[in-house]
């Protein structure tokens, strides 16, 4: 399953400084709501089940995700934001609500758009 090139429409994306060797060199992450946004429609496909029927208070094993898909996901995510995740984040991270914050706080993602 592949959502790399996932995107929301008139969503802009905020520039973050970490990790670059300079000030030129900017990576660009998505929005606090693009990624729930991306988890969301992922689990959503996987499941075969309506987005809203999706909540990201939920934990990610209530889903019955198994570690493969797990796995899995964490890797298409790392791809999509362009970042190094560890492999069992979704374990040290339970919900897609617990997930996008640790991704703000670690990234520093604006909660906001700009």
């Amino acid at each position: 399953m592949e959502l790399q090139n996932f995107s929301i429409a008139n969503q802009p994306i905020v520039s973050v400084k970490q990790n670059c060797a300079s000030e030129d060199d900017v990576y660009k992450l998505p929005t606090t709501t693009e990624i729930q946004a991306w988890i969301i429609s992922y689990l959503a496909q996987m499941l075969e089940v309506n987005s809203d029927d999706i909540d990201i208070a939920t934990p990610f094993d209530r889903y019955g995700l198994d570690s493969s898909a797990a796995v899995g996901m964490t890797g298409d995510l790392e791809d999509w934001l362009n970042v190094k995740l560890d492999p069992t984040l979704m374990y040290d991270y339970p919900t897609i609500e617990a997930l996008t914050q640790y991704l703000v706080e670690e990234f520093q993602i604006s909660k906001y758009p700009q």
